[in-house]
């Protein structure tokens, strides 16, 4: 599996700098496109977690700022005029729930009870862009393929449930990743 983006720095419309509608609680909630190439034919769902590990230094923990579950591929719309397999498109954080309402999205860093912030769904089971406070931060963009739904899972999950369900179900046929640099 190949994951690609049209860009290698996250732009900020989907990062610190994004503008007041593309916000909930001051936090950047439009999530990036991204691509989805050569994907082994017997992966029928994704999954995929967008991360911090350079956030360790700053709060103590690798930042988990996107997690999604059980997205049947073939609930992606394909365009056939588009160079690439699968486009995930601008925004889909937020329209994926009235669009594929069986895909799941995890808790995202802003649930920890450390940081005492809001328990609104869009809030902390959505996309969480990018707010380096120290400096230009890199972000990985790991995502499965699998040929089955990943079990126990529920809208809300922790990352670490997807990745023991992934471990657990044995039906992994593809993984991939990207790094993607994010501006401070």
């Amino acid at each position: 599996m190949l994951i690609t983006a049209d860009f290698s720095i996250i732009p900020s419309a989907y990062a610190k700098d994004a503008p007041e509608d593309a916000r909930v609680d001051s936090v950047p909630c439009v999530s990036f496109p991204f691509y989805i190439d050569q994907l082994n034919p017997r992966a029928k769902y994704l999954h995929w977690e967008f991360s911090d590990p350079d956030s360790i230094p700053v709060c103590g923990f690798e930042w988990i700022h996107w997690t999604v579950a059980n997205l049947p591929v073939d609930a992606i719309m394909f365009d056939p005029s588009d160079a690439h397999a699968l486009s995930i498109p601008t925004d889909f954080s937020r329209s994926l729930p009235s669009m594929v309402p069986e895909a799941l999205q995890g808790r995202n860093s802003s649930a920890s009870p450390f940081l005492g912030r809001s328990s609104d769904p869009a809030l902390i089971e959505r996309y969480n862009g990018p707010q380096p406070p120290d400096k230009d931060h890199q972000y990985a963009l790991q995502v499965w393929g699998t040929s089955e739904p990943v079990e126990g899972l529920e809208q809300g999950f922790w990352l670490n449930e997807l990745l023991h369900g992934l471990e657990r179900g044995k039906s992994v046929c593809d993984a991939g990743g990207v790094m993607l640099v994010g501006k401070a």
